[in-house]
């Protein structure tokens, strides 16, 4: 009798929904907003705000190359609230990219990517991929002069692909540049395909962190006291999504989402620039063979990351920032380094003789490819074995060292392309862009 009316006091709960996200009960350690900045709520709230928006949107737009600009301009100007409505999904996909991102640092740096969190951690990487291609799918959709020539620059990359990259690159333009085909193609990705992957992969990933436990906790916090989900917990992320609600609207009321002027298949900008995500390999390529820019670089760091969780370590601080004191300092001596060795990268790059001018006989492969390659890693195996002697590293704390250097070269490499890069993808200083 008493089960019977437990569980008919359990239907009618209505937070039954949270109670499935979340144990019913939380350390009150893991509560600390410093601890996961609630980025992976906002993340998931961002998603919601995307695809009510883009279902509104959907209804006023039409994919054509003919009319796709007119539609954005109709619902702009013509509907109610319609420039408002474009501006909150345009702001919150940029933030959603951000906020995905931010989120998978927040787990490298407190080492929540190791077992049993180990398939979370690359269902995670799966989704940063493809908020990141939802993003610039969605980038051609307004068909103005800026959209279609930075997905005409980024889809060129693909043909530097061996094999099969411009194979891919025309079934996803569904021809030979950017035209019809490709709009439609990009308007059933964005609105249909991607979104329904990055739901089933949101709920498998949710799942995932349940069947984990939730949050992960510092080993010195397992004495902390257990505490209800709601309110303790719930009230948090509720305090949590009205800001960042708040903060999406401030932004889309006071800076509208950016229209330049109709696609003019004929007029090249200069330069011509691939969305801002893109930019960093954009930037390689300046400097990198081809091959080694859109191929080598990107695998490299994407099977690494793939790789950290099963990398044998003896850390038992996980649930810490950076798991240490050592791991904090060496954190900002390689920011530090990071920064500078990418500026001297850069700059050296453009003083010094084309090497492919220097040696003619010697396929570029080899004197803009594998050369400078080679030279790079070994700059950063000596500098890995210099902090690990310096900070008395574990290999936690080294693969952190590593993704700051990382996320740090390739977010000079991005501001120096945006900011940076003039006509002709010359250096200039910025307010000569």
């Amino acid at each position: 009798m008493e089960q019977n009316s437990a569980t008919k006091k359990h239907k009618k709960n209505p937070f039954g929904l949270i109670l499935h996200l979340h144990p019913r009960k939380v350390r009150a350690s893991t509560l600390r907003f410093s601890l996961t900045f609630g980025l992976g709520g906002m993340a998931a709230l961002l998603m919601v705000i995307q695809v009510v928006t883009g279902l509104l949107l959907k209804f006023h737009y039409e994919p054509s190359p003919g009319e796709a600009y007119n539609s954005i301009l109709n619902l702009q100007e013509s509907l109610l609230f319609g420039k408002m409505l474009r501006s909150i999904h345009h702001w919150s996909a940029l933030a959603m990219v951000w906020i995905v991102f931010l989120h998978m640092l927040r787990v490298v740096f407190t080492g929540a990517y190791r077992t049993p969190r180990d398939v979370s951690w690359i269902l995670g990487l799966a989704l940063l991929i493809l908020v990141v291609l939802s993003n610039f799918t969605g980038y051609l959709l307004p068909w103005d002069q800026l959209s279609y020539w930075a997905v005409t620059v980024a889809t060129s990359l693909l043909s530097y692909v061996p094999l099969a990259g411009e194979l891919i690159r025309e079934a996803l333009l569904g021809g030979k540049e950017v035209g019809q085909p490709t709009l439609t193609n990009f308007f059933n990705l964005h609105t249909g395909i991607i979104p329904l992957l990055i739901i089933a992969l949101m709920a498998w990933h949710f799942w995932r962190i349940r069947r984990a436990g939730g949050v992960i906790v510092a080993e010195k916090d397992m004495g902390s006291p257990m505490v209800d989900t709601r309110p303790h917990l719930v009230n948090r992320e509720f305090v949590v999504a009205v800001a960042l609600l708040a903060a999406i609207f401030l932004i889309s009321s006071l800076f509208d989402a950016p229209l330049r002027e109709r696609a003019n298949p004929s007029f090249s900008p200069n330069p011509a620039k691939a969305p801002w995500y893109f930019m960093g390999l954009q930037e390689l390529l300046i400097h990198f063979h081809p091959f080694f820019a859109v191929v080598v670089f990107p695998v490299t760091v994407l099977t690494a990351a793939v790789w950290m969780p099963f990398i044998r370590s003896d850390d038992v601080n996980q649930g810490i920032w950076f798991l240490s004191d050592r791991g904090v300092r060496s954190a900002k001596f390689s920011l530090a380094a990071g920064a500078l060795f990418t500026v001297l990268f850069i700059g050296l790059s453009e003083l010094l003789p084309d090497p492919e001018l220097l040696l003619p006989a010697v396929p570029p492969l080899i004197t803009t490819g594998f050369i400078p390659f080679l030279l790079l890693a070994l700059t950063v195996w000596v500098f890995m074995n210099y902090i690990r002697r310096r900070f008395s590293l574990n290999r936690s704390e080294m693969i952190q060292a590593v993704v700051v250097v990382i996320v740090t070269s390739y977010t000079i490499l991005t501001l120096t392309g945006i900011f940076l890069r003039g006509e002709g993808m010359n250096l200039v200083w910025p307010w000569k862009v």
